[in-house]
């Protein structure tokens, strides 16, 4: 997922002793819905009635191609570690929501960069060495693509969705490896395959059609990130700003009630009636 870069691999990988492989997938399966709880309850975040149904759809189906033909099979700790970790996950994927107002880009260098030193301190403080120039390269070029674009990618999708919805359409991750099992592995999907795969469709088309539309108010706000010139950006600019967009400045929101579709992002933080 985009944390796996974060703090909680630590304690991910010491569960691996104690905890079949089996189980820890089940268990890993908690992120999406973690990130969610973290978002909605704790964070301020809003999802109405048929998004909600939408996730528990989609978190569900995901539980059901985790599951099939597994035996649960686990020792405590292990069990506590990796709920710990997919906590930490979940609380990282919800700050970094509210980061992404800035330039993802910068911030997934950041994050990224520094979860790298600190991996490569921690492996080389237990003894470990460093791989083959070939092996290195092989690993750098697959976490290019697997971490970089695709964390990447993702921050700016936190950004527009809101962690919580990001948090249920990333959840069809297991779909998309069951895809690529097919050309890749030479597997062949079975009933349950196929049932899952219907409900996280049903459920993603759920999300997507979910229109929160009310009257809102922004309260006045000054800050700086990089926009465009939308309804939401109305404003002069100083004095040697660049005037191409997207750009970055520091500018004000002044208080502007209006309606119009949203999601829960950096500028759509608002109490809701019950």
């Amino acid at each position: 997922h985009t944390s796996n870069e974060s703090g909680g691999a630590p304690l991910l990988l010491n569960n691996f002793p104690v905890v079949s492989g089996v189980t820890g997938s089940l268990l890993l399966n908690l992120e999406g819905p973690l990130t969610l709880i973290v978002g909605v309850l704790i964070l301020g975040e809003y999802l109405g009635r048929r998004s909600w149904t939408g996730s528990a759809i989609v978190f569900g189906a995901g539980a059901l191609l985790a599951v099939q033909g597994s035996i649960w099979n686990s020792d405590a700790l292990g069990g506590v570690l990796i709920v710990a970790a997919c906590l930490g996950w979940a609380i990282d994927n919800n700050l970094t929501q509210r980061l992404t107002i800035r330039d993802p880009f910068q911030i997934v260098a950041v994050k990224t960069g520094i979860a790298a030193l600190v991996n490569i301190t921690l492996a080389l403080a237990r003894g470990d060495s460093l791989a083959r120039w070939t092996v290195l390269a092989a690993a750098l070029a697959l976490g290019a693509l697997a971490y970089g674009v695709s964390i990447l990618l993702d921050a700016y999708a936190l950004r527009l969705l809101g962690a919580a919805r990001e948090a249920a359409i990333f959840a069809t991750a297991p779909f998309a490896g069951a895809l690529l099992a097919i050309p890749l592995l030479g597997d062949a999907w079975n009933v349950i395959d196929l049932a899952a795969a219907g409900l996280m469709g049903f459920g993603i088309v759920m999300l997507i059609a979910d229109q929160h539309d009310h009257v809102h108010t922004h309260e006045p706000l000054e800050h700086d990130h990089r926009h465009l010139h939308d309804e939401h950006h109305r404003h002069e600019h100083e004095p040697g700003v660049d005037p191409s967009e997207p750009h970055s400045h520091s500018h004000r929101h002044d208080t502007l009630t209006h309606a119009h579709p949203h999601a829960s992002d950096v500028h759509h933080r608002h109490s809701h009636p019950a």
